[in-house]
């Protein structure tokens, strides 16, 4: 067995099962799940209608690359939404999809990092841990740079020193976070860009709560948006990661895609041609479908924002609750330790939140996520009212 799967952290979930176990919650009440971020909004019906359409697809290999189509809708969307220039990006060069961000996340840094070398492989902490599994089986130590209450839960790439930089070959950045929901400004995303030449690393955005957010007149900076507004057409060491998922609340479709550099695009899809991962021909139409329309995506944010709004109404009174930059989160400060309240929470409430020092590492003696659980507002309205009101409840009675 590959000796590097020895160094693999148990996920957090596997985690909060285990702190769960022997918990008997009251009867009376339904268990409500706070702690997995899986939209459960329905899913728009114009994805759907293709997906059942053109099942007979079935009956032919799709290409790893995907289809002129799919990749042009991709490119078109990217264009729209992040203000690029028409054909600034390049359906064939640009773009590959992928069946779904986390698997394009891991494979990632298995195709850029060249372990013969003293790698490293820079991601935010708190931070999604296939991040951490990526860098580890890629054969690279991964660093984590906090992102912590003071500095608005952003990193600050300052406070790195010079070695670090030098070492970096691959840097992860969560825009908007998870868990925080913060979002990185555009002129924080340049100066990243201008440290990524300087040092010769490349930088792997995940963006896949990047349309998730509450002003419909402010969405957040991507990436490839700050390359080119800093004068990087080519987007040289920048690549982006969307999904579906979060964005059109199709994540058991696993549809999303990586864009950005045509070089090491160039070299993932080679990568890719080996892994044998192309994207079924029914799930390219229905995301082509998803892609070119943006009227759900409206829809999905105005629920999200009526959720929002009625549990931070609830949760404010009693806790430090607050709405994030973006995103679905609550990133809540614990009045007792995180494993201690999600597990009482559970036990009197039977309702799960996640720790979030299971979504952390300790760096210098500090754990950027303890004292915090991670709450994601994806069930349904009246299911998150209910929710918060019982949140409420088990913190004015502590």
């Amino acid at each position: 067995m590959n000796p590097l799967l020895q160094k693999l952290q148990p996920y957090p979930f596997e985690k909060l099962a285990a702190l769960k176990a022997g918990c008997t919650p009251p009867a009376g009440l339904d268990h409500i799940a706070l702690s997995i971020g899986e939209p459960r909004h329905p899913s728009p019906e114009i994805a759907l209608a293709p997906l059942r359409d053109n099942l007979d697809q079935c009956n032919r290999y799709p290409l790893t690359k995907g289809s002129p189509e799919l990749r042009q809708a991709i490119a078109g969307w990217l264009q729209r939404r992040f203000e690029l220039a028409t054909n600034s990006v390049d359906a064939d060069k640009h773009v590959i999809p992928v069946n779904g961000t986390r698997e394009a996340l891991f494979a990632f840094a298995q195709c850029v990092v060249d372990n013969s070398t003293d790698a490293l492989v820079m991601m935010p902490n708190p931070f999604y841990q296939i991040y951490e599994g990526a860098a580890l089986l890629a054969g690279a130590e991964p660093y984590f740079y906090s992102t912590l209450k003071d500095s608005n839960y952003l990193p600050d790439f300052d406070t790195i020193d010079e070695d670090t930089w030098q070492r970096c070959q691959l840097l992860y950045i969560c825009t908007p976070g998870n868990p925080t929901g913060a979002v990185m400004s555009e002129q924080q995303l340049i100066r990243l860009i201008e440290k990524s030449l300087k040092y010769d690393f490349v930088i792997a955005s995940d963006e896949c709560y990047s349309e998730i957010y509450f002003d419909e007149e402010a969405p957040p900076a991507g990436l490839l948006q700050a390359a080119v507004n800093s004068g990087n057409t080519d987007y040289t060491n920048c690549v982006v990661f969307h999904s579906l998922s979060k964005r059109s609340n199709l994540p058991g479709m696993r549809s999303g895609f990586v864009a950005g550099d045509e070089n090491i695009i160039k070299s993932f899809l080679l990568y890719r041609t080996y892994h044998g991962c192309a994207m079924p021909p029914a799930h390219q139409l229905a995301s082509i479908a998803a892609w070119n329309d943006e009227q759900h995506v409206i829809t999905n944010r105005r629920l999200y924002r009526e959720k929002f709004a009625a549990v931070l109404n609830i949760l404010e009174p009693v806790s430090s609750a607050h709405k994030p930059d973006a995103g679905f989160y609550i990133w809540l400060n614990t009045p007792c330790s995180d494993t201690e309240f999600a597990r009482q929470l559970f036990s009197q409430q039977n309702l799960s939140v996640l720790p979030g020092s299971y979504l952390s590492r300790e760096v210098n003696g500090t754990n950027p996520g303890k004292n915090h659980v991670r709450m994601a507002l994806v069930a349904p309205l009246d299911e998150c009212i209910d929710a918060a009101n019982r949140i409420k409840q088990f913190i004015v009675n502590q």
